[in-house]
């Protein structure tokens, strides 16, 4: 055969390619249709979640601020405190401020933003007005009003809610917003407030006066008895030495003293001269020794009339004493004239001094409700779902991949 025929014989046999081993083939078909099918199903479940989670409960939410929940109407009323008080009378001036007649300045603004959002504020104004009439005035809206039933402190959480207090810390002014369901009701809890606020003002005021002149009083009272006991003591110390002025009498005993000594001297040298020419029985001398012997129980007489019986010491001692006592005296007596001076300008404070409320902004009579918000709170309601929905399937996304 030739090597033509030959050749086209082996192109006219069909070479077939090998089978491929089944356990090696990919099966691409199926693992396809599997991820699309999970995917299928994880998007079922987030728009499923999706509806459940957010959709559901926000036009939940709409449906009831837009169907069921009551108006709100709001009423304000803006207020400081002031005080009046003229200038301290020129005669009081120096002795009041030495007395401590000084004045503190309380932070009425702090107290009063305390008190409005107390729970003595919502007693004294649930007890004029009754609260629960006007937090709850309707039925179907359970969410905006208060419970029929509600307690004591379910009362003030809720006034907490409703009531609004801003203060300015630079010039005191508290500026008040009350929520009511009805016009005439948001006002009457405004004009409540200010004259429930006007009435501590007036007590505190009452009280800071009492309280001023019972203390000055007081320190006026035992200023009075520290003097009186101290005018005692040097009464009777003048009393047992029978002296009034110690320095004076015995300035005026030493003087004479001393003048007798001296005429004791001149005596007894008289004396002995006479008796350098003269014997001791001569007239002259006896004279001389009797004038001397005089002049000797003059001078024993002064001292014990004195109380000092020769020692000089005890004239000292009487001298001390009376200075302490003078000196106490006269620190008590500087005492009591300073309390005095304190309880007048005590009095003339209460007398001129006044704190009042001033009212800025009267108590206003709403037109519009513009409570609640709703569009506001449907909006914060879904951005809330969905913050709160999204943060979920990220961590069920987690948790299902670290499987």
């Amino acid at each position: 055969m030739s090597q033509a025929a030959l050749a086209s014989s082996l192109r006219a046999v069909p070479v077939f390619p090998a089978a491929p081993d089944s356990s090696q083939r990919p099966p691409e078909p199926l693992a396809r249709a599997t991820l699309r099918g999970a995917a299928r199903r994880r998007r079922g479940w987030l728009r499923l979640s999706f509806a459940l989670v957010v959709l559901l409960p926000a036009v939940a939410a709409a449906t009831y601020l837009f169907g069921w929940a009551q108006d709100q109407y709001h009423s304000r009323v803006a207020f400081s405190v002031r005080s009046e008080s003229g200038p301290v009378p020129i005669e009081l001036g120096l002795l009041a401020a030495v007395g401590g007649a000084a004045q503190a300045q309380a932070p009425d603004s702090d107290i009063l933003f305390d008190y409005i959002i107390s729970e003595a504020m919502v007693a004294a104004i649930d007890q004029d007005l009754d609260l629960t009439r006007i937090f709850h005035p309707f039925e179907g809206d359970p969410v905006f009003t208060l419970a029929p039933d509600a307690s004591r402190e379910d009362k003030v959480d809720y006034w907490q809610r409703m009531v609004r207090v801003r203060r300015d810390a630079a010039t005191g002014v508290l500026d008040v917003e009350v929520r009511a369901f009805r016009p005439e009701d948001a006002q009457a809890l405004t004009a409540a407030i200010y004259r429930e606020s006007d009435a501590l003002v007036n007590r505190l005021s009452e009280q800071a006066r009492e309280d001023a002149i019972r203390y000055a009083t007081a320190d006026l009272a035992e200023a009075e008895t520290r003097l009186r006991d101290k005018r005692r003591l040097l009464a009777e110390f003048r009393d047992s030495n029978r002296i009034v002025d110690p320095e004076a009498d015995i300035e005026g005993q030493m003087g004479l003293l001393n003048a007798l000594q001296s005429e004791l001297v001149q005596t007894l040298v008289e004396r002995d001269m006479l008796l350098t020419y003269a014997k001791a029985d001569d007239q002259r001398v006896a004279q001389a020794n009797r004038r001397a012997d005089a002049v000797s129980n003059r001078i024993e007489a002064e001292r014990e009339k004195l109380g000092l019986e020769g020692d000089t010491r005890a004239m000292a001692a009487l001298l001390g004493r009376y200075e302490e006592l003078r000196t106490d005296l006269e620190f008590a007596a500087g005492a009591y004239t300073q309390a005095l001076a304190g309880h007048a300008a005590a009095l003339a404070e209460a007398r001129r001094k006044a704190r009042y409320l001033a009212a800025h902004v009267l108590p206003t009579l709403p037109e519009s409700a513009i409570y609640p918000r709703r569009t506001l709170l449907s909006g914060l309601v879904v951005l809330a779902l969905t913050l709160a929905w999204a943060i979920g399937a990220v961590l069920c996304y987690n948790i299902r991949d670290a499987r």
